[in-house]
């Protein structure tokens, strides 16, 4: 293979990292640069494409690569595009259609490509993770929101304006629903996320006298990992918690299924890190909502990508492609 290696670049609000990735799945070097200190687009993708520059070019040279895949906030697979973005200093606001890709290929002189994180990470999943030769899965990413990659025939579904795939905001709750971020109520996400458990633990401690080693801190500060921490130390209230939220995801999986027939769900994010705690009542609730020609063939599954490598190779799959 004369170019052996791709880029994967994955944009949070916080930071950009970079890695340079090989077709084993290989993270072989890795930078990151603030994507915060900049109101002005142009100067972040100059920045972006002197540090992906200074990495390869220090062991490795670009001509050696293939091409640069991206996963960001509000990202358009079709037109290659960062659209409407609020979480980014440099996306106006919310009201800026970004032609990132291409004003990134100009400066770097390589072909880009991307997508939103999600889809990258069923990307990734698919080509160097758990669901390696899988043709119809769906990845669930569990993190501070629920976002969602839908696989069909090996290929990424989009929709019609590369917006498909929005499962973290099918409605769960009709009536007296929580208000998620979206703006709609009753969505997944403000069940099933890591903040979701947060607000659950909340709500089950206000709403009952029951004793729990969650009481011995401030109700605004508990998190999905002290929820994680009670439950491994026998906390009744805290394992009802996570009994909760893994009821409402697998009945969630089990629509899920109807829809597109999947192989598997791959589960990735910081709320998998509760092990059993999560998987289990998951899987049992999939099982118990799911049709009956599904019962017991769906399988359920942990991502085994390193979580500190991830996003990176996630958005590095997409290079492969060009």
């Amino acid at each position: 293979m004369d170019k052996p290696y791709v880029v994967g670049i994955d944009i949070g609000g916080q930071t950009a990292k970079i890695g340079l990735v090989d077709a084993r799945g290989n993270v072989l070097t890795q930078t990151a640069i603030v994507s915060n200190d900049t109101d002005d687009y142009k100067v972040f993708i100059k920045n972006l494409c002197d540090a992906v520059t200074k990495l390869v070019n220090k062991e490795y040279s670009m001509s050696q690569v293939r091409g640069i895949g991206i996963g960001a906030p509000n990202a358009n697979f079709y037109k290659g595009t960062i659209e409407n973005t609020v979480n980014l200093t440099w996306g106006g606001n919310g009201k800026l259609i970004i032609p990132f890709a291409e004003e990134m290929s100009k400066i770097i002189k390589l072909p880009v490509k991307l997508t939103n994180d999600a889809n990258a990470a069923a990307l990734g999943e698919m080509t160097y993770g758990v669901a390696r030769g899988m043709k119809d899965f769906i990845m669930i990413t569990l993190g501070t929101g629920v976002g969602s990659g839908i696989i069909v025939n090996g290929n990424l579904l989009y929709g019609h304006d590369a917006n498909a795939g929005e499962l973290g905001h099918v409605t769960m709750v009709r009536q007296n629903g929580r208000l998620c971020g979206c703006g709609k109520t009753g969505c997944l996400e403000a069940y099933c996320s890591a903040t979701g458990v947060a607000r659950t633990a909340r709500e089950m401690l206000e709403t009952s006298d029951r004793k729990s080693l969650l009481r011995n801190i401030p109700p605004e500060s508990i998190s999905s990992k002290d929820v994680f921490e009670a439950a491994n130390q026998g906390d009744e209230l805290a394992k009802e918690i996570f009994d909760f939220t893994g009821t409402m995801l697998g009945a969630a999986l089990a629509d899920f299924v109807a829809f597109s027939s999947p192989e598997a769900f791959v589960l990735f994010g910081g709320l998998t890190r509760s092990g059993d705690f999560i998987m289990k009542p998951v899987v049992d609730s999939l099982n118990r909502n799911v049709m009956p020609r599904w019962k017991n063939k769906i399988k359920v599954l942990f991502s085994q990508l390193k979580e500190s490598d991830a996003a990176i190779l996630g958005a590095s799959a997409l290079a492969w492609e060009v």
